[in-house]
């Protein structure tokens, strides 16, 4: 997954991905790779790999979620 599209700029609190519950997270993160205009390297990745793709770098946090006071949404951020 290009990590230039994952919001590098955003700002917000951190939520730690692993006090969001399972059924939240796997919801967002669908939301997340099934976006318009998203770009996946993998030509013909299912859902369930896309999904894995983003657990996996959350769990290497190599990308975390942010919280925007201003929006009142959250996004998948890279780290820093």
């Amino acid at each position: 997954m290009s990590q230039e599209k994952i919001f590098p700029h955003e700002e917000g609190i951190e939520i730690p991905y692993d006090k969001i519950t399972p059924d939240t997270l796997q919801r967002m993160i669908q939301e997340f790779v099934s976006r318009d205009g998203a770009d996946w390297a993998d030509v013909g990745c299912t859902l369930e790999d896309k999904v894995e793709q983003v657990l996996q770098q959350l769990r290497d946090k190599r990308i975390k979620v942010v919280f925007d006071l201003t929006s009142q949404t959250a996004n998948f951020v890279v780290c820093r």
